[in-house]
């Protein structure tokens, strides 16, 4: 089990409405959105947990693995993480979720990348929290430049 942390932030939000086809704002008023239950036969108009989740995974991930870089003595030219979250049945009535990151790391070789991404899971709030619960596979590629 993770330790207890030290809290130094905390993010408020309130979700309102029929379940996932509700409304969720934050205290600061930095999100405000009427969501959508994710249809997976058309594109949603409106934003869902699992966008919400992704968003912030992807950032969270981008940020462990730049710092992790950074820990190691490793310069990058950059980095981008983007995350897939998918939502699927694994019984009568039993949700769960899938989530695949793929990462692209500039101006370092696959094998550094890849321990970078190694780093970066243990660093990770996200990670961390999901680890054991969720199925999380995490793609890496390297290339030469951010213009590759």
């Amino acid at each position: 089990m993770t330790a207890k942390p030290k809290v130094f932030y905390t993010a408020v939000a309130t979700a309102t409405g029929d379940g996932r086809s509700g409304h969720v704002s934050s205290k600061d008023g930095l999100i405000d959105l009427d969501l959508v239950i994710p249809n997976p036969i058309t594109t949603p108009k409106k934003a869902n947990p699992e966008l919400l989740f992704a968003s912030g995974y992807s950032a969270c991930y981008n940020s462990a693995f730049q710092s992790a870089a950074k820990s190691m003595k490793i310069k990058l030219a950059g980095s981008h993480v983007t995350a897939r979250v998918g939502i699927g049945p694994v019984s009568m009535h039993e949700f769960a979720l899938a989530v695949t990151l793929q990462v692209e790391a500039f101006g370092i070789d696959q094998e550094t990348a890849e321990q970078i991404a190694a780093k970066a899971d243990l660093m990770c709030p996200y990670s961390n929290a999901v680890r054991g619960n969720i199925d999380v596979t995490v793609e890496v590629t390297a290339r030469e430049s951010v213009d590759a």
